[in-house]
């Protein structure tokens, strides 16, 4: 593993310990070139699909862009960057258990949303404001309206 710090490609094992429910090991290293410690994280290698997007041009599925997504929808609200990960994390368990080589970008958005929904009213409708391109105020408040009478309802 190169060094981050000096770019020495020797270093040493001085902890390894399993992560997120086993799935992750967590390993401390020391650079033998310069002594700084640094930490990895090693998880399989997962087989994930291919996003078809709505314009019907494809990519690799990005949970990075995932992560962002919820970030950006979860900003100044009470919710914590490991919860974040929690989230994201569930979501691309569920699009690999699907089993499939390609995917609509649409699956994986309406997953966020889901997440999003028990999550934070607030980030939700952030989120959906985006995502399903409210065009004008009168589809914002039909939104709402629909979270307050499904918070009724409970």
């Amino acid at each position: 593993m190169k060094c981050p710090f000096c770019d020495e490609l020797e270093d040493k094992v001085v902890d390894s310990r399993m992560a997120k429910e086993g799935e992750v090991i967590r390993r401390r290293r020391e650079c033998l070139g310069c002594k700084r410690r640094y930490t990895t994280y090693e998880r399989v290698e997962e087989i994930l699909p291919v996003v078809v997007k709505k314009d019907g041009r494809r990519e690799s599925f990005d949970r990075s862009k995932i992560l962002a997504g919820l970030k950006k929808a979860c900003e100044k609200r009470p919710i914590s960057t490991a919860t974040i990960e929690m989230v994201t994390d569930r979501i691309e368990k569920r699009i690999q258990e699907m089993g499939e080589t390609e995917i609509e970008s649409r699956i994986v958005g309406e997953e966020l949303m889901k997440e999003l929904h028990q999550l934070d009213q607030v980030a939700y409708v952030r989120f959906a404001s985006v995502y399903r391109e409210f065009k004008d105020i009168d589809q914002f408040m039909d939104e709402l309206r629909t979270l307050a009478q499904q918070r009724r309802d409970r």
